[in-house]
């Protein structure tokens, strides 16, 4: 059974294909448009799965879209009606959009397939899941448990901002919710807003920013904005947030509340908004603690899944997993919109048809997120060629040991390998790396090569046999989805004097023997590599240690601020010779700067809007 699993119309939509209850392929439409988090109806997407599939879009037996549309319309009325008269401009802009397009989206995705295949009654096939049971479908059916608890938290679905299942086998049942408007994932993104980034869009750099403050307004949080109880259940004050009715996320009360009005974007960051940014984070932790360890107590569950937009917050989750409340502890790799593609298909599968489900020992069902296009080599030579690259053919040994070589002699290497990951994050497919060892290096990557604000951390990809040696947790981390500290061994203590630096000061001060993944903080973002899903990028990193000793690189995402990550060889030579990365190793196909056309160099930084 063949079942298409789609998410769009709102940010990040993406499709996902399923065979007989396995992933088989899953990619952001975003990829192929080259327009970040895009949300228009994903037919790239949809092409490229069924395609990976071996099959026509005639042979699909379902299509399922993530979410409910009329429960969506329906709580957009009654909020409405219930703050009347105030959200009546909002309204007015909201209204005829939803009129015109959202109320009807049964008609316009059954023309969007219809345009894919004229031939097919799509009517019969399509089918609606609501948006936290994709989410929470999302995070236990491809999870390696048996049975879980699983929690899912974001912005808003339907109605719903939280909830709370249990899964046992191929069944899955939401046992407790909480709704709109009282939200976790809109209170923090309430704070994006404030200090001046992209709502659905920076909340990973409050994130990332939180450990250059202190959690100075926490108290306030908890005193003035949610109440929180003992089992982690919440509701916001209302009075100082405006995204029920108006166009902005805070109002004139938030700014009185927290001294003054949002930071502008790209305005300098001062320690005020770093001590927001640590506030916020610390609060979203106290309440995450608090329901989780609550919910293990009154379930006796020893498993937790996670998904939704909040358990992207790898620090979160970092610190539910040292309690030792649970054994075992998934993420959805692709927590957000994007992944509720997957959750779709598996949920029609496994609740709507019944169908078994398979476990695969200690591995999960997302194959390392390794889902998206790949490209043969003769592919890729013809690609590089007609883009005007030069570059050598080596065996996969050659490349790995030149590769290993630039890493060493402190360049940073552009890696575009297999098939592109699902998700957020760059996984060592697309990805540029660079050796974690160097005190320079994260400077270099920030400024010389993503054109990204200088404050934002890197992560570490590490051999999952010495993940603990080097850092302070002994788990798999495959999805950059759970932060850990640098071991106390590996760090370097900072001086008295070092201590007193303002925020970012503190960045440029090396704290460990890999200090292009140290955090201010010790702490990492951390993946585990596994020769079992990613045998090269494993060759690679175990190489590098070989060399040096060092099982340890710095992994980020391909691409500069504000474009999606790379998804063809074209777009890798375009970002390879649009920044200072100095080499390029594409398949079997290494490139060096040096050897190319220097006529090729272009600044296509202006192409994309700012994240």
């Amino acid at each position: 059974m063949r079942i298409l699993g789609i998410s769009a119309f709102y940010h990040d939509s993406a499709a996902a294909l399923i065979e007989d209850g396995e992933i088989v392929a899953a990619a952001q439409e975003e990829r192929f448009t080259r327009k970040k988090h895009d949300a228009g109806f994903p037919a790239n997407a949809v092409r490229y799965c069924v395609e990976a599939a071996g099959a026509k879009p005639s042979d699909l037996d379902y299509v399922v879209f993530y979410e409910k549309p009329f429960l969506k319309f329906e709580r957009l009325l009654e909020s409405y009606l219930a703050f009347a008269p105030r959200g009546l401009r909002s309204f007015q802009m909201a209204l005829p959009l939803w009129t015109r397009e959202k109320l009807f989206q049964k008609d316009l995705l059954r023309r969007e397939l219809k345009a894919l295949s004229p031939d097919c009654d799509w009517s019969s096939k399509l089918l609606f899941a609501e948006h936290h049971q994709s989410h929470a479908a999302s995070a236990f059916f491809p999870s390696p448990f048996e049975e879980a608890l699983v929690l899912t938290m974001d912005g808003v679905g339907e109605w719903t901002t939280t909830s709370v299942a249990l899964g046992s086998g191929n069944d899955l049942k939401i046992i407790r919710e909480i709704r709109y408007p009282h939200s976790l994932g809109l209170l923090y993104s309430a704070f994006t807003y404030y200090t001046g980034f992209k709502v659905n869009s920076g909340e990973y750099k409050v994130m990332g920013l939180a450990p250059y403050g202190q959690p100075k307004f926490a108290q306030t949080i908890l005193d003035q904005l949610i109440d929180v109880k003992p089992d982690g259940s919440f509701r916001l004050s209302l009075e100082y947030f405006d995204y029920c009715t108006g166009l902005t996320m805070t109002n004139a009360k938030f700014d009185q509340l927290f001294g003054g009005p949002p930071r502008k974007p790209e305005q300098l960051l001062t320690q005020h908004h770093m001590d927001l940014a640590a506030s916020v984070q610390a609060v979203l932790e106290e309440v995450i603690l608090r329901m989780t360890s609550s919910l293990a107590r009154e379930t006796g569950t020893r498993n937790l899944c996670l998904a939704g937009g909040v358990a992207l917050n790898c620090v979160a989750n970092g610190k539910v997993l040292r309690t030792g409340t649970f054994e075992g502890l998934w993420a959805q790799p692709a927590s957000g919109d994007a992944g509720g593609a997957v959750g779709a298909a598996l949920a029609a599968y496994h609740i709507h048809k019944s169908g078994s489900r398979k476990l695969t020992g200690h591995l999960d069902g997302m194959k390392g997120a390794y889902l998206g296009p790949s490209f043969e080599q003769a592919e890729i030579e013809s690609r590089l060629r007609a883009a005007g690259a030069e570059f050598e053919t080596c065996t996969g040994c050659e490349l790995i040991q030149r590769s290993v070589d630039a890493l060493v002699e402190g360049k940073a290497v552009g890696w575009f390998q297999g098939r592109m990951e699902f998700g957020p994050r760059a996984l060592g497919n697309r990805s540029i790396l660079g050796d974690a060892r160097s005190p320079s290096m994260q400077s270099l990557l920030n400024l010389k090569v993503k054109y990204r604000e200088s404050f934002r951390p890197f992560a570490p990809s590490v051999l999952r046999d010495d993940v603990s040696e080097w850092f302070e947790m002994d788990a798999d981390s495959p999805y950059m989805l759970l932060v850990a500290d640098v071991k106390e061994e590996r760090r370097i203590a900072m001086t008295p004097q070092q201590q007193q630096l303002f925020g970012i000061d503190k960045l440029n001060i090396p704290r460990s023997a890999i200090p292009a993944v140290t955090h201010v903080d010790y702490s990492a973002r951390v993946q585990t590599v596994h020769a079992e899903t990613n045998p090269r990028y494993h060759a690679l990193i175990s190489a590098f240690k070989a060399k040096t000793g060092c099982p340890v690189i710095v992994n980020t995402s391909f691409n500069i601020r504000g474009e999606p990550i790379v998804g063809t060889p074209e777009d890798a030579f375009r970002c390879f010779m649009g920044t200072e990365i100095e080499v390029l190793a594409v398949g079997n196909c290494f490139l060096r700067k040096e050897d190319q056309d220097p006529r090729l160099k272009n600044d296509y930084r202006s192409g994309f809007e700012l994240d």
